[in-house]
């Protein structure tokens, strides 16, 4: 058998079509299964929240978590100050024996 080499621009032309073939079926298998289940599907009984809620949900999550965040480092910043304002005071205090 003798083998041929295939160049990169005949390989490149074979994936692109093989990638239209990938993404082209799909599509029609997924519509011809949307369009016969459609019958069957009930009604959804409670709606989907709008985008303008969701983006409102979003945002005041992100707001409390960065709340959050500056609260903790609030905390361990007076933490370490005051960690730091005691071990100075214990090392200039006399010791007595």
């Amino acid at each position: 058998m003798s083998e041929k080499m295939i160049s990169r621009r005949k390989l490149s032309t074979l994936l692109g079509i093989a990638a239209a073939l990938g993404f082209a079926l799909p599509a029609t298998v997924l519509r011809m299964s949307d369009a016969e289940a459609q019958g069957t599907t009930a009604p959804a009984t409670t709606p989907a929240p709008s985008g303008t809620q969701r983006r409102q949900a979003r945002r005041t999550h992100r707001t409390e978590r960065r709340q959050e965040r500056r609260k903790g480092r609030t905390e361990r910043r007076t933490e370490r100050r005051t960690g730091r304002k005691e071990r100075r005071e214990e090392r200039h205090t006399p010791k007595q024996q």
